[in-house]
């Protein structure tokens, strides 16, 4: 009989011997100090996979969960592996019809909400056809435990090969219907293990965990890496910057946004002392900014690692933490690059034909691996159409691969502006316009013209203390770059419109000004 190939298997296999040892130290924002053993992590998945056993729902049901940050919420998500069942986490921003659509869509059997959701969320979920409705706050209650506790502190973990389907991570829908991509076991356990090593995960890190759970990066990256390790987390429900740079005397690891980082700068506690222990800085879900990769060098002394991935596919690649074999032995960590693909991961750039291009020429990012998903939830049209004959994943992304190896990221594809036949990289020219004077940050989105059909409008956040004027920036871009990537028009924000992983929203920036090249005549 084949092994079982269970994620949940693997990971409680690496919790150390010494099961009574701290696994979580979580940080409240008040100060108070809750401890969790490995034991106590076995034990309360134990109960909460029991409890959804005696539902007797098939292989493969859904359980959806749209609940505040907890480490009993892991317990939740480690009891839907080992039960055998499908876990969507939802994104707690979501509201009543976005949570509606997610539920006619995946059709969970269960549902866990919060408790000042319970009303809602159980309504639209029993009109679905949901079995049971639980709740879960992230105070250490709800009827989620309160039915749990009734059950035993054992479990066998469920069979599950390695097709068998472990989750459902809908993608954003920021340009359409939501997609539901399906990860499963074998896919998730693949790039834990190579994340494990390549990161060169300890029994001894302290990984500072200040991320939200409901997406890849913090519930599977962040998480799988630190229980495969059988590394101990300092876990923060929310993030605060003055907090977690004090916890960085007591860590090894930290996993941030962009975002993040730059919170962290503006704290006058963070310095070289403070960052002494730690061993690896992360960054990823958004670029970062080269001058926060700098500022970050100077104030502490460390180089932060930067790495790229998808929902469709965790991680793909991660600039070095240690000489690549690969790559020739080469360990710099690159600002304003991703690295190398990352073991396992075959990574090309092709054109319009799907055929490769050569180093340092731009075209669409594919992939394909043992991490890559299998297809999108119910949409097999739309699967079919991501995927080239030969095999390869259509990430959606542009970039080059440059001579050394390292991967840069150009933009989406999706964010493409083609003015006057010409394509335009809004990366490549926000790249430029973030080192002038006076300039925080910008993001370029492309819109309507009647000549060109479409150009670019450059979107600044001004450096504090400074208002540079939109014509001089413009100027000072015609310096650097080919007339037709010049945008057309240029305004000041106090800031950028961002989703809770610190991703800029174009979309909402491009229906801000979509209307400034069209006529009185076509807007009426």
């Amino acid at each position: 009989m084949p092994a079982n190939q269970n994620l949940f298997v693997a990971l409680r296999a690496a919790f150390p011997a010494d099961l009574d040892a701290t696994a979580v130290e979580s940080i409240g924002a008040d100060g108070s100090t809750q401890y969790y053993t490995w034991a106590d992590l076995d034990k309360a998945s134990a109960r909460i996979a029991n409890l959804l056993a005696s539902l007797q729902l098939p292989m493969g049901a859904r359980v959806a969960v749209q609940v505040e940050k907890s480490v009993e919420a892991v317990a939740l998500y480690l009891a839907t592996l080992r039960a055998g069942l499908v876990f969507l986490p939802l994104n707690t921003a979501y509201r009543s019809a976005e949570v509606a659509y997610f539920v006619r869509d995946a059709e969970p059997a269960v549902v866990v909400c919060t408790p000042a959701a319970f009303g809602w969320v159980s309504k639209i979920a029993f009109q679905a056809g949901t079995q049971a409705v639980y709740t879960l706050s992230d105070a250490r209650s709800g009827s989620l435990l309160e039915r749990a506790a009734h059950h035993a502190d054992t479990h066998t973990p469920a069979f599950c090969g390695a097709d068998a389907l472990a989750a459902i991570v809908y993608t954003s829908g920021t340009t359409g219907r939501s997609k539901g991509a399906m990860l499963t076991h074998g896919n998730l356990l693949a790039n834990a293990t190579t994340l494990k090593d390549y990161w060169g995960w300890r029994q001894d890190d302290v990984l500072i965990h200040a991320l939200p759970i409901f997406h890849v990066h913090g519930l599977f990256v962040a998480i799988h890496a630190a229980l495969l390790g059988a590394s101990k987390m300092l876990w923060f429900a929310r993030f605060d910057p003055a907090a977690v740079v004090a916890a960085l005397p007591h860590a090894t690891v930290f996993m941030g946004v962009p975002t993040l980082y730059g919170r962290m700068l503006a704290e006058p506690g963070l310095n070289r002392a403070a960052a002494a222990p730690m061993r690896l800085f992360i960054s990823g879900s958004a670029p970062l900014l080269i001058e926060t990769f700098r500022a970050w060098q100077e104030r502490t002394g460390h180089t932060i690692l930067e790495r790229y991935g998808m929902s469709e596919t965790t991680m793909l690649t991660s600039n070095p933490y240690g000489p690549d074999a690969r790559f020739g032995g080469q360990s710099e960590r690159r600002g304003a690059t991703v690295g190398f693909p990352l073991p396992g991961v075959d990574l090309r750039v092709a054109d319009a034909q799907d055929q490769s291009l050569r180093a340092g020429e731009v075209g669409g990012i594919q992939v394909r691996g043992a991490s890559v998903f299998g297809g999108y939830w119910r949409m097999p049209e739309k699967t079919a159409q991501e995927f080239t004959t030969d095999g390869w994943f259509r990430t959606g992304d542009v970039g080059r691969v440059d001579a050394r190896g390292y991967v840069h990221i150009v933009g989406r594809s999706k964010d493409l502006i083609i003015s006057g036949g010409f394509n335009v990289y809004p990366a490549e020219v926000e790249g430029v316009l973030n080192e002038l004077a006076g300039v925080q940050e910008s993001a370029v989105v492309g819109v309507p013209h009647p000549d060109f059909g479409e150009v670019g409008v450059a979107v600044v956040v001004p450096r504090a203390g400074t208002r540079p004027e939109p014509e001089q920036l413009l100027a000072a871009l015609k310096a650097q770059l080919a007339n037709y990537k010049i945008p057309k028009h240029c305004v000041l924000v106090p800031e950028l419109p961002r989703n809770t992983m610190g991703k800029v929203q174009k979309n909402r920036l491009r229906e801000a000004v979509s209307g400034l090249f069209v006529s009185a005549e076509a807007r009426s």
